[in-house]
């Protein structure tokens, strides 16, 4: 049985129409009763010029010149629009690329829905029951052939099947909604953390601001203040610090010194040992005499004794490299060690019992005695080993902590904002699907789709899997495709395509790169994946989020009110 592609048009009509069934010729559909009403003589519908008598009505020859005078034959099948430029004498135009007023013949399938079918199909010995249920192109039953009426059962199949496939609908559209809930509630949480990141970066400006303040005053406050450090203080911590550093770097020194040595000895162990195996192995019949003089010499060498000296061994050197501490060599901390109170805590530890204003101006003026003192020489500025005191680290390390959390979330507030603009399709559906993972087994491998991130190729011999594509943006395209029978496929209509790009290099190709058409389905399932050129893959999804936006039954809309 064939089937008929874009050239057969389904009738929107009714069986009844305005005039009854037996008054029309065969083939004339409903929508077209109203040109075949007179009895007296018919007029061509698209050439109104014409007049012919009723009987030339089906009479299988083409009298009209957009053949509308047979709507039960195939006389005038030959005419189409798309038909090449070629002379016909017997027709009025002249020529077979002439526009038909009537899309077909038309059959009543009763029982079942109505339906155009070619003229071409008329009377060709085929029962085409897939769109002339009732058989009725077949009239004249050529070649024997007898095309029984099918419609009842036709009709009842295709009413099964379409309850079934409103039923689907109808489960598609309720998981569309709650696709749509969950991603309206995850952009209310995005817009939400956009909002709260935006307080905390204006809290956390205020809070920088007052903490570079802060560190200022510190360090002003700071700046004449006597500090205990490392070998500082007054003479004696000045010559104890000098005499810690002198002995770090002798220790260090003498550290070089034996690595040096023993380097050098092992020179002079490989130097033996060639002048022994050359003492050994050289001819005395050879009458060399610088030959023979530097074994001589190496013989002195060897019978001689090195002269007496102090011994030293390593165990002592080791020893004197080993770190000061309370146990070993200096305890340096007993000379570095002051009073716990110094005269400075003591005038600050007096500010505390003083009344505020009192307090301040004592404070001020000794600040300023202090810079003065230090600026001018007279009294040394006594920086810790990192160059500030520790309430000066402290409060500089608040302020680096603040300025590390305003740019972390500065750019987790970007980060959102982009997300937030960011194209999810319609009703930011796949804001739900984002991250979701949806794979099938076609092949030797599987395939598998990551909503607006990745597609991906995995063997199932256990090769690694090949990138074939990462999301760039959500698209539509124009498919246009025979619906299938069990409702796994595009059919005809926009539909929406994602576009994955840059994917894994082909081998001597390209990145790959994937295609992903979307069609309505119950959940979300991988139908096919196919390569329409080197590296390029189709793959068509079944989805809830690709179906169109039907309301729930009984809620009403704007446009209903």
């Amino acid at each position: 049985m064939r089937r008929i592609d874009a050239l057969v048009l389904l009738s929107t009509f009714s069986h009844s129409s305005l005039v009854a069934a037996k008054s029309l010729p065969r083939g004339v559909g409903p929508e077209f009763a109203k040109f075949f009403e007179t009895e007296a003589s018919f007029t061509c519908i698209g050439n109104p010029a014409i007049t012919l008598r009723p009987s030339q009505i089906n009479d299988d020859s083409c009298d009209c010149p957009d053949g509308s005078d047979e709507p039960g034959t195939s006389a005038c099948a030959y005419l189409d629009p798309l038909s090449p430029e070629q002379p016909l004498r017997d027709s009025l135009t002249g020529t077979t690329n002439t526009t038909t007023s009537l899309p077909g013949f038309w059959c009543a399938n009763k029982g079942h829905i109505g339906s155009y079918i070619p003229f071409m199909y008329v009377n060709d010995g085929v029962c085409d029951y897939e769109l002339c249920c009732d058989g009725s192109e077949e009239y004249a039953h050529a070649g024997g052939v007898q095309c029984e009426n099918r419609c009842d059962a036709i009709g009842k199949e295709w009413r099964r099947r379409e309850d079934e496939r409103r039923k689907s609908k109808e489960k598609s559209a309720k998981q569309r909604r709650t696709l749509v809930k969950e991603a309206q509630e995850l952009r209310r949480t995005v817009e939400s953390r956009i909002t709260s990141l935006k307080q905390e970066l204006e809290g956390l400006e205020i809070k920088k601001g007052d903490l570079q303040k802060k560190l200022e005053e510190i360090e002003r406050s700071e700046k004449g203040k006597v500090v205990k450090t490392e070998g500082q203080g007054g003479k004696l911590g000045v010559l104890v610090g000098l005499a810690k550093r002198r002995v770090s770097e002798l220790r260090d020194t003498l550290d070089k010194v034996l690595d040096q040595r023993d380097d050098m000895q092992d020179r002079v162990e490989q130097l033996e040992d060639i002048l022994r195996k050359f003492r050994e192995e050289y001819n005395p019949n050879f009458n060399d005499e610088g030959v023979k003089a530097a074994v001589k010499s190496w013989e002195d060498y060897a019978a001689g004794t090195p002269a007496e000296k102090s011994e030293l061994s390593d165990v002592d050197i080791m020893e004197v490299l080993k770190e000061d501490s309370e146990e070993t060599g200096i305890n340096w901390a007993e000379f570095e060690e002051e009073d716990a109170v110094s005269d400075a805590d003591i005038v600050y530890n007096l500010e505390a019992y003083l009344p505020a204003p009192v307090r301040d101006y004592i404070h001020a003026k000794v600040n300023l005695l202090r810079i003065w003192l230090i600026e001018n020489g007279v009294l040394a500025d006594n920086p810790t080993s990192s160059g500030e005191s520790r309430l000066v680290a402290a409060a500089r390390e608040l302020l680096e902590s603040a300025k590390s959390d305003f740019s972390s979330k500065t750019a987790t507030l970007e980060d959102q904002e982009r997300d937030l603009e960011k194209d999810y399709g319609p009703d930011d559906i796949f804001r739900a699907l984002k991250g979701k993972c949806v794979s099938s087994d076609v092949g030797e491998y599987e395939y598998e789709l990551c909503w607006i991130d990745r597609t991906a190729q995995k063997s199932k011999k256990g090769h690694g899997n090949t990138n074939m594509g990462n999301f760039v943006k959500i698209d539509t395209e124009l498919a246009d495709e025979e619906d299938r029978a069990d409702g796994k496929g595009l059919g005809k209509g926009r539909r929406l395509v994602l576009r994955y790009d840059n994917g894994q290099g082909c081998w001597n190709g390209p990145n790959r790169r994937t295609d992903v058409w979307l069609a309505c389905a119950e959940k979300d399932e991988v139908w096919r994946v196919s390569e329409s050129e080197k590296c390029v893959y189709k793959m068509e999804v079944g989805t809830p989020a690709a179906c169109d936006d039907v309301h729930e039954p009984g809620v009403r809309t704007k446009d209903e009110l």
